[in-house]
C-alpha cells in the first residue's frame, strides 16, 4: 500500500506528481506509484539510506508505505454528491451577509461558490508565485537547508531576484539545485 498523503495542515489528499531523494540524490520523480516503485527499489539496494520524497505541487513531504505496491485507497467520502466532490462545511456570515446570500439568484451555495471562483482567478498570478516561493523553501530547507549560500538563494527566491537565487543555488549539488530551480521558477515569472 502507498500511502502518498501528507498532513501539513491536516488535511489530506492525493498527490499528482512527487520526487524522492536519497540524500542529495534524486531517485524518482512522477506520480506517487511511480515514485513509490523507486523509492522500494532504492530502500532495498541501500536498506539504512532515508528517503525524503515531496509533492512537487507543494513541497510539502510525502510518505511511502514500503510494503505495498497500490496506490491508497481514496477516502471514503460522507452524505452528499460524492461525484462532484461537494462537500458540507461551516460558514459563518453577519446576518447582513446571510440576508444579501439569500435575496441573490441561485440562493447563498451558488453566490459563494461564484465568490469564491472570482477570488480565485483574481488571485492566480499572486498565489501562483506564493505556491512556487514555498515549494521552492520547503524542498530546500530540507535539502539544503545547511549547503552554501542557502540564506541568500531564499532571499533571492522571496525578492524576486532570479540571477541572484541561481547564483546562491550554483554550488548546491545537482540534483538539488535542479530540482529547487524548478520548483521555485513560476515564482519568476510573474
Amino acid at each position: 500500500m502507498i500511502d502518498s498523503t501528507f498532513h501539513p495542515d491536516k488535511t489530506s489528499r492525493m498527490t499528482e506528481t512527487c520526487t524522492a531523494f536519497i540524500g542529495a540524490r534524486l531517485i524518482a520523480s512522477g506520480s506517487p506509484a511511480e515514485v513509490a516503485a523507486a523509492v522500494r527499489a532504492a530502500q532495498a539496494a541501500e536498506p539504512h539510506a532515508t528517503v525524503l520524497a515531496f509533492d512537487d505541487d507543494t513541497g510539502a513531504p510525502v510518505e511511502f508505505d514500503p510494503r505495498g505496491d497500490a496506490p491508497a485507497a481514496e477516502p471514503k467520502r460522507g452524505p452528499g454528491r460524492p461525484k462532484l466532490g461537494v462537500s458540507a462545511r461551516e460558514v459563518t456570515l453577519l446576518p447582513r451577509h446571510w440576508e444579501w446570500l439569500a435575496a441573490q439568484p441561485g440562493g447563498a451555495s451558488v453566490t459563494l461558490r461564484k465568490l469564491v471562483e472570482a477570488a480565485r482567478r483574481a488571485d492566480e498570478g499572486p498565489g501562483r508565485i506564493r505556491r512556487a516561493q514555498e515549494a521552492a523553501y520547503r524542498v530546500a530547507t530540507a535539502l539544503a537547508g545547511d549547503a552554501a549560500l542557502y540564506e541568500a538563494a531564499i532571499r533571492a527566491l522571496y525578492a524576486g531576484d532570479q540571477a541572484g537565487f541561481a547564483s546562491a543555488t550554483e554550488a548546491w549539488p545537482a540534483d538539488v539545485r535542479d530540482h529547487v530551480r524548478k520548483l521555485a521558477g513560476p515564482a519568476f515569472e510573474g
